[in-house]
């Protein structure tokens, strides 16, 4: 008699900044498994930042492996798998299928001057033109020519370049892939159209042969072959979808896929984005296709989420499990303002809206009296005044914004969820689930693999939201601060190159 497989599950797996999720869902978003596996970021020189390639896959390898035992489900229930991952990772392949070098992840700044060439020989405007997006070290297209100008053999070598997700699908089923939505980090890549652009591609010095072939988010690359089923236990055929940005699964497993819908999100990458109808672009921010076809996010993205981390891991001391009950139950007896205390969480430079890699993480207003209480909400209030920058940035732009859907670390935060609606004004509603980015990842596989008919089908099957929080009285209070945070940056960036010694 032939085994019949009764119940199906969708597979996401996300490749972010401090290790690979894995998580396994139902049709109906229930979540059967979710475990985490990290890996190194590597800091060989100041404002390098790199990650193994071969450590992502030994992770898949080491989560999905464990998700099977767990959960003891046949491989063949798995209906399809969907992989997210972090922005600007760049990792040159050559013929064999071999990554030649570590990937330069998001956080990696070397590129200034490869940045600041291309500025000069094409320019900002036709680069923006084509990409929609500005020209800064977080993005691919420096990589790739820092590698041409400092690697060369390496750089010969070079068949295909390929960012995290890409990597892991390459991995799983032997196939090269760009999805569109993770490509806005390379500038020949026309937005508006969802093509290459190989002209600005060779005017940049980069051959348009090393550019995967462009997919849709949940189109099907290709198949898990037999040498990777035995190396994750994966069913030999499963489908494998190409996948996306990590913010643009957050956005679409946080249930924003309408124009004015909002995903914000708190983590080491912390940031926004803004779901649209057209491709509307601001040199201050990030446009990229979303991963539901047909519409784009206006996104700004931080680097301050990791900061109350940060805090933890060099202050906390024998406090470092408990860490996060003790922050916000110390934040939560200070003043909305922090007292006036101000934080710029500028830790590693700063993305949007500003573009300023030489950026530094500033306190200003410490006293004798300043507690460690007055520093977490400073810390929450810095991150959530970065994230008002950006939605006033868009805003300018005529960009509608409605309703935030947060997630992320910083979502299980009431505290934290409630000042940066109080700084905003926005309403938010945060997903009973948090895992978004992987959980956007299976809708992607569910679409590819038809258990979906289309995304407005599959969030509301899937997502459901536990809580919503409105705006408080703080709206004068916050005025003030929110001005005394741009004039703070704006007086202090001049001085900010000067602190390299």
């Amino acid at each position: 008699m032939a085994f019949i497989i009764s119940k199906i599950y969708l597979l996401g797996i996300d490749i972010g900044t401090s290790g690979c999720k894995v998580a396994l869902f139902t049709p109906e978003g229930e979540i059967m498994f979710q475990g985490t596996t990290p890996y190194k970021t590597y800091y060989p020189f100041p404002g390098y930042a790199e990650q193994n390639p071969e450590e992502w896959w030994r992770a898949v390898c080491e989560g999905v492996r464990q998700m099977l035992n767990e959960t003891g489900i046949d491989p063949r229930q798995i209906k399809g798998v969907g992989i997210d991952g972090q922005s600007g990772a760049a990792i040159p392949m050559d013929g064999n299928g071999n990554a030649l070098r570590n990937a330069m992840i998001w956080l990696d700044r070397r590129t200034v001057k490869q940045c600041r060439q291309l500025l000069e020989t094409i320019g900002q405007e036709k680069l923006f033109a084509v990409s929609g997006n500005p020209m800064a070290p977080s993005y691919v297209t420096s990589k790739i020519l820092w590698i041409k100008e400092n690697e060369p053999e390496l750089y010969r070598n070079t068949r295909k370049v390929l960012q995290c997700n890409s990597y892991i699908v390459y991995k799983l089923t032997g196939e090269y892939s760009q999805d569109v939505s993770q490509g806005n980090g390379l500038h020949a890549f026309n937005i508006e159209t969802a093509s290459w652009d190989e002209s600005l591609a060779e005017q940049m010095g980069i051959s348009p042969e090393l550019l995967p072939r462009i997919y849709e988010c949940s189109d099907v690359v290709g198949t898990v072959t037999s040498a990777v089923s035995a190396e994750t236990g994966l069913a030999v055929g499963t489908p494998v979808v190409a996948g996306g940005l990590d913010a643009a699964c957050a956005t679409l497993g946080a249930g924003a896929i309408h124009a004015g819908e909002v995903q914000e999100q708190g983590g080491q990458a912390g940031g926004m984005s803004i779901v649209m109808d057209r491709p509307v672009k601001n040199e201050k921010l990030i446009l990229s296709c979303h991963a539901a076809k047909g519409t784009w996010i206006l996104q700004g993205g931080t680097v301050g989420g990791g900061s109350l981390n940060w805090l933890k891991r060099e202050f906390a001391g024998e406090a470092q499990e408990d860490f996060f009950r003790i922050a916000n139950e110390e934040a939560s007896r200070i003043r909305a303002g922090s007292e006036g205390l101000v934080f710029l969480p500028y830790m590693a430079g700063e993305r949007s809206p500003i573009w300023d890699p030489q950026a530094k993480g500033v306190f200003i207003g410490l006293s004798f009296e300043t507690t460690r209480g007055h520093m977490i909400r400073a810390i929450m209030e810095g991150c959530a005044l970065a994230l008002q920058h950006n939605l006033k940035t868009a805003e300018e732009s005529g960009v509608p914004i409605h309703t935030l859907h947060s997630v992320g670390g910083a979502a299980n935060s009431i505290l934290w969820t409630q000042i940066k609606a109080d700084i905003t004004g926005k309403t938010i509603k945060i997903p009973s689930s948090d895992s978004a980015a992987t959980l956007g990842a299976a809708i992607l596989a569910g679409i590819g693999t038809g258990v979906y008919r289309d995304t407005q089908d599959a969030v509301v099957r899937t997502v459901k939201m536990q809580r919503e929080q409105s705006p408080r009285q703080h709206e004068k209070v916050y005025k003030r601060v929110y001005e005394v945070y741009l004039e703070t940056y704006n007086r202090l960036k001049d001085l900010f190159p000067r602190m390299g010694w």
